[in-house]
């Protein structure tokens, strides 16, 4: 049963950010509205500014000791909107759960149409590995849930190390906009007019084909990713953008956990504070990650034994 606040801020979204968000009449005028949230960092959380692989972005960073694993966390918003500093309801969460987190501002369209978003997301990857002591995962909402899947696509076909795992939170896989949820849940999503959903494409793909890989994961060949944990809600008009993913990927023998979430609106975990859903799937996915860091430790130190 979801819970008294779940069913709240569903509704609130539903009647202020979704309205305003589909009034938007251009890229600008839609990043203003998903640009504008506010949260305060915690006081036990350090943010430092750093450029990797030619990419600014910021480690997220508390008091979890020099054997923290390293989390690789993309922040979503359409491929045209938000930054590491609008997701640090996720990242500050990963830091203060032990993890060291590095979000990387990618470059965002239609000033920097596809690839870019990919292109800086691979380089920052390959950066931080090559300083990292540690374990890697990565993970992502939305629009950087699907990057995340576009970046270990790529170095999976380029003969690069991937990640432990990773976790997707309602993940954008199909720019083509296959789903039927786009369609039944566009009145009882508390975000997204699935009709509208097609503006991030064109933004971002800028008349390249959307059904390329790495834009639309969905439509890619899965085999040899790592394991994968996927959150998304019934109401979400890109519950099939997760689901259809989780068939394909366990088609392609890809080790899948997966929850549905009950009422709960889009990237839910920003109001972890407030929804307890919220922190119930950020822990799940942390302790998730956790696990797979762990093991991939355990399994390096017998190759180097």
């Amino acid at each position: 049963m979801a819970s008294w606040q779940a069913h709240s801020i569903s509704f609130v979204l539903r009647h202020t950010f979704k309205r305003q968000l589909a009034r938007s009449k251009d890229a600008q005028q839609a990043r203003a509205v998903m640009n504008a949230g506010k949260f305060k960092t915690p006081a036990n959380v350090r943010i430092t500014p750093a450029t990797l692989g030619g990419v600014s972005g910021e480690w997220v960073e508390a008091d979890a000791g020099s054997v923290a694993p390293t989390l690789v966390y993309l922040h979503g918003g359409g491929y045209f909107a938000c930054s590491a500093r609008t997701h640090r309801p996720y990242t500050t969460w990963f830091a203060r759960h032990g993890f060291r987190v590095f979000a990387p501002d990618y470059r965002l369209a239609p000033e920097n149409p596809f690839p870019a978003a990919v292109d800086d997301a691979v380089s920052a990857w390959r950066a931080v590995r090559a300083e990292a002591s540690t374990p890697m995962t990565i993970a992502g909402d939305s629009a950087g849930g699907g990057l995340a899947l576009a970046t270990m696509l790529r170095l999976r076909d380029e003969g690069g190390p991937l990640p432990a795992a990773a976790v997707l939170f309602s993940p954008l896989t199909d720019l083509v906009g296959t789903g039927q949820s786009r369609h039944f849940n566009t009145k009882r999503c508390a975000m997204f007019h699935g009709e509208n959903l097609g503006r991030a494409t064109e933004f971002y793909m800028a008349g390249a084909d959307p059904r390329h890989p790495w834009a639309s994961p969905l439509f890619a060949d899965l085999r040899g990713l790592p394991p994968l944990l996927i959150h998304v809600g019934t109401h979400e008009t890109l519950l099939d953008d997760s689901t259809q993913l989780a068939e394909r990927a366990r088609a392609a023998d890809v080790p899948v956990e997966m929850v549905v979430w009950p009422v709960v609106p889009h990237v839910w975990q920003m109001f972890y504070q407030f929804v307890p859903e919220g922190r119930k799937s950020l822990a799940a996915a942390a302790g998730f990650l956790q696990a797979a860091a762990q093991a991939g430790a355990a399994q390096f130190a017998q190759k180097e034994a």
